[in-house]
């Protein structure tokens, strides 16, 4: 399956940011996918010196949180670090990983923000306008908005607002550790999104599919070298099933 953005990816922040504006109309909240049965988790990495974008995809079965299998995809990074650009940075690689996936996922949490965003258009919403695809954006850190800490127990949450709008959800999915950002990408209520982060949460900060991705993003290991791949190929490796929630 191929993935057109419908816009450039090399522009300039100006560009950017025309962009993102002109794309926020697109992005749909409210009722999220029925019959979930494979969950993706997506994040990215950086090699050879911020030059290679590696981006990974974890499948997931649910609700046992198996690991169905892994993508991986390289990719010349396009676009310079800008805060709140994100997406110009890394969703080239991201939508190359999802190209390799034979069936879309049913729903995908990525490592990033949604609509808690300064135009709407976080990396999870820019790329569910993209795809089409229900999207949920899992930040460790606040990029926008106000709130008031939530409780400390698992579940307790807080809105995160923007004025008079909500943007998102600030989530404690473990007692007595720091809160995560959560909010819609696409397609995805502010209530689905807690919903899906914590069935998907049942013993660290992060959700599984999320947690398995960044192992993969970040892995520093030579692979590349060893077995002749380029930057602009993709790898895929079916890693079997998994135990919920090994580390």
């Amino acid at each position: 399956m191929h993935y057109d953005p419908g816009h450039p990816w090399t522009v300039n922040p100006a560009e950017a940011i025309a962009i993102q504006q002109r794309l926020r109309s697109r992005v749909r909240l409210g009722s999220g996918p029925r019959g979930v049965r494979v969950l993706a988790g997506v994040d990215a990495g950086f090699e050879d010196q911020g030059r290679t974008v590696r981006a990974a995809l974890a499948l997931m079965r649910y609700p046992d949180l198996t690991i169905l299998n892994t993508h991986l995809a390289r990719r010349p990074t396009p676009f310079p670090y800008v805060p709140g650009l994100l997406s110009f940075r890394e969703l080239p690689a991201v939508l190359a990983v999802l190209e390799a996936v034979a069936e879309p996922p049913d729903l995908v949490l990525c490592d990033g923000q949604g609509i808690a965003h300064p135009r709407r258009l976080g990396i999870a919403s820019h790329l569910g306008v993209i795809t089409g695809l229900p999207t949920i954006g899992v930040g460790k850190s606040r990029l926008t908005g106000q709130f008031q800490p939530p409780g400390e127990i698992r579940g307790d949450w807080s809105p995160l607002m923007d004025g008079d709008e909500r943007i998102g959800t600030v989530l404690r999915t473990r007692s007595g550790v720091k809160p995560l950002f959560i909010s819609p990408g696409h397609r995805v209520s502010h209530e689905e999104a807690v919903h899906w982060v914590l069935a998907c949460t049942p013993r660290y900060r992060l959700p599984e599919p999320i947690r398995a991705a960044d192992r993969l993003a970040s892995n520093r290991q030579t692979k590349r070298a060893r077995s002749g791949k380029t930057g602009s190929q993709t790898e895929c490796r079916a890693v079997g099933s998994v135990q919920k929630g090994k580390p």
